[in-house]
């Protein structure tokens, strides 16, 4: 048999991919340190006695003092392995790995895999039934129909925590999820409908029981397997499918697809041909799920009915029903409430919150992994894509209310602080920003991107309507950017929703040259200069347009060098005390928050701009409700270097003191010295800066920008910024790495609290 190169070359890889650097894709790391002999006291013996003594006597303390309140069990007897079928717990064990990655990557939830080389379901029940102490909650996986009913009946029986088979009610809730939008495009509802299923096994049977939860007919429904139409004739019915049983003189599937209006298969490949497509219903709603070929191709069946609105298992299509759209979700949520078990309501509500985000705006980080696709709401769009980072707070907080609504949780969560959590476990910057926002959102503004025609400033634009309530100005050419907002399935409009700056044709056109000229006109700028920069440059539109008073506030740097479009905000918008003071940059790490300045503005400063620039910086770290403790960065460690950062630190110490001034500051001293308060003891003791250092000044732009840049790529850190300090908020140059995220929070800041900030 000839190999496709191509699939060869994959498996290589896959196997590389598992294989090194270190086998497997688990490990365990420890939460607490562990590198002093208290530590280690604390951790184990004897330490370790006194967190037994508390579960001891509540058992409910566990989830204080162990892992156990974010740790789910993924367990498999290998017994139905997708696409593989029987291979056995051992074999089972990569897929039961990637499960567990993926609980953790979605979701943030630890995970172990667990594999069981036990067959017999009630047995396999028995010890997974043991293991509550350990876990709080069970995800079961690959277990062989009917086998896997009695198993999760049986759990559920027994134990106390949620038990969960992913196979069956994971691929029911996206199922269901998909159904709801098909059914909202072709303005059906879904008690009318006529549902075949094709596929009688764990997922087939959950599926059109979720269909049934969300309003489904059971007699609108007809089931069918290998040997046709299950019906009450048969005598070789399991209790699952004789639930579905209909009264029909009717033998085969081709029988009962005239005339449906959805198709469920969870079968085998080919076995819906495009005649049997022909006859179903007007506008049929076709789910195709069998892997890793379907029942039919998503191309065949829109050549049989161009009308069909189309759902697969596979990757490569559109509309694949994915389970990892809702398992890392319903347990997050599950779990966060204290349920007791995934009950129906939290089903439905997991369903219809993932239905709910493929109707809203597709989220930029969406939109980076799955680029040249159309992201709207359609009929190539009914489910959100896995990597959507709304789906964590939305799908979460949706099933954690559904808990407490029903009864089964144990814990009372107030949504909407639940849903900051989770939004800030996924957007790290959303803590920190939450003032920002909120201050945003109390008064109107008008912000001016002027690279209008940026993607990412088309999202953030998005965001801006959605999130802070105001109305966005951008400049760009109006084919431009409508091209562009259809490309990235944006529902904001010019006219609508912002303000559109054609730079080419704007009738303000006279009046914004005539304005620059006259700013320029003693340095070396003509009229005809003046014309020609504002038919091309966008950040001097935008600074002149701040200057009129036409906007509150610019924002610009999305391409290019920074300095260059530093120079027109600083030759139309210096002015009445405003001037470019310096660069300040937040990074986000997960030890808590760190500001470097100045990262952009003044290449090799004076002792009287880098005094501005520490006073600067004072004013916004205050502004995240941080108090300023300020690190002065140099070669020299207090005085042992007579270096040129060295002497112009100590100079700036020198002013400070003189000032007085009521933040913490300190210097001159090395990076390492900043932020390890052991070592600035020893090197100078009773330095009046106490614990580590929250804001590092360096000597220039290189050093600063250095730190900036080794601190996002080496560590990960997140930044907000760089924000242009001492132009009041009347305008912010970015960087052209900066994210669609990183926009909408200059955005956030830009134009807000301009006499508090500077």
């Amino acid at each position: 048999m000839t190999v496709n190169p191509q699939e060869q070359t994959f498996q290589s890889e896959s196997l590389d991919y598992h294989q090194f650097p270190k086998p497997g894709k688990l490990e365990i790391r420890a939460t607490k340190p562990m590198s002093t002999a208290r530590d280690l006291a604390r951790a184990y013996s004897p330490g370790v006695a006194h967190a037994c003594t508390e579960i001891c006597d509540d058992e409910s303390q566990a989830r204080q003092y162990t892992a156990k309140g974010n740790l789910v069990a993924v367990v498999s007897n290998g017994t139905a392995v997708l696409g593989l079928g029987n291979i056995g717990a051992q074999a089972s064990k990569p897929v039961m790995e990637g499960k567990a990655v993926l609980f953790k990557k979605f979701a943030g939830i630890d995970c172990f895999d667990i594999e069981v080389d036990e067959d017999d379901p009630e047995r396999l029940a028995e010890l997974v039934a043991k293991l509550e102490p350990t876990f709080g909650a069970i995800n079961l996986e690959d277990i062989k129909a009917p086998d896997c009913f009695l198993v999760e009946r049986l759990c559920q029986e027994k134990m106390n925590i949620p038990v969960f088979h992913d196979d069956q009610h994971g691929t029911a809730i996206v199922v269901a999820a998909a159904a709801s939008n098909a059914l909202r495009l072709v303005e059906k509802k879904i008690e009318d409908i006529r549902i075949v299923a094709l596929g009688a096994g764990a997922a087939g049977i959950a599926c059109l029981k979720m269909l049934m939860t969300m309003g489904a007919r059971q007699a609108n429904i007809t089931l069918c397997d290998s040997k046709g139409i299950v019906s009450t004739s048969r005598p070789d019915l399991t209790p699952e499918k004789a639930e579905f049983a209909q009264k029909t003189s009717q033998t085969a599937f081709a029988e009962a697809i005239k005339d449906a209006d959805l198709f469920l298969g969870l079968s085998g490949p080919g076995l819906l041909s495009p005649e049997m497509v022909k006859q179903m219903a007007a506008q049929p709603i076709i789910f195709a799920l069998a892997n890793p070929d379907p029942e039919i191709l998503p191309e065949t069946a829109l050549e049989a009915a161009p009308d069909a609105l189309i759902a697969t298992g596979r990757s490569d299509y559109f509309n694949q029903v994915n389970n990892v759209l809702c398992f890392p979700f319903i347990f997050r949520g599950a779990m966060d409430a204290g349920a007791t078990e995934i009950n129906d309501e939290m089903k439905l509500a997991c369903a219809l919150a993932i239905a709910a985000m493929a109707r809203g705006t597709t989220s930029a980080e969406v939109g980076a992994v799955y680029q040249g696709e159309k992201l709207t709401f359609g009929p190539r769009y009914l489910i959100p894509k896995p990597f959507d980072p709304q789906l964590l707070p939305s799908v979460s907080a949706a099933v954690a209310q559904a808990a407490m609504d029903s009864g089964v949780a144990t814990r009372t969560l107030d949504i909407d602080d639940y849903r900051n959590k989770l939004e800030e476990r996924v957007y790290r910057t959303s803590f920190f920003m939450r003032p920002a926002f909120q201050a945003a959102r109390s008064v109107k503004r008008r912000i001016v991107f002027a690279e209008g025609e940026d993607e990412r400033v088309l999202r953030a634009a998005q965001l801006v309507v959605e999130d802070i309530g105001d109305q966005p100005i951008l400049i760009g050419r109006p084919n431009v950017v409508q091209r562009k907002i259809e490309m990235a399935g944006l529902s904001i409009a010019a006219g609508r929703d912002f303000e559109l700056v054609n730079p080419q044709l704007d009738k303000r056109f006279h009046e914004y040259w005539s304005t620059y000229h006259e700013i320029m006109r003693r340095r070396g700028v003509p009229p005809d200069l003046a014309k020609a920069i504002m038919r091309t440059n966008t950040t001097a539109i935008a600074a002149v347009m701040v200057r009129r008073q036409e906007a509150d506030s610019m924002i610009c740097g999305t391409f290019g060098q920074y300095l260059w479009h530093l120079n027109y905000v600083r030759q139309v918008l210096a002015q009445d005390g405003l001037r470019p003071i310096g660069a300040l940059s937040l990074l986000i790490f997960d030890g808590g928050p760190l500001f470097i300045a100045d990262t952009q503005v003044h290449t090799d400063p004076t002792v009287s701009q880098v005094k501005a620039t520490v006073l600067a910086a004072a004013r916004h770290v205050r502004r995240f409700g941080i108090e300023p403790k300020i690190a002065l960065c140099s070669d020299s460690q207090f005085g042992n270097l007579n270096s040129v950062s060295g002497q112009l630190m100590r100079n700036v110490l020198e002013q400070l003191d003189a000032e007085g001034h009521e933040f913490q500051y300190e210097g001159e001293m090395n990076t390492d010295t900043a932020l390890d308060p052991g070592l600035r003891e020893r090197l100078l003791p009773n330095s009046r800066l106490k614990g580590r250092a929250n804001t590092l000044i360096y000597p220039n732009t290189v050093g600063a920008g250095a730190a900036r840049n080794l601190l996002k790529a080496v560590v990960s850190g997140l930044e907000v910024g760089p924000i242009l300090m001492g132009m009041g908020n009347r305008a912010h140059v970015v960087t052209p790495a900066i994210t669609t995220r990183g926009l909408l929070n200059i955005a956030a800041l830009a134009g807000t609290a301009v006499a508090s900030y500077g």
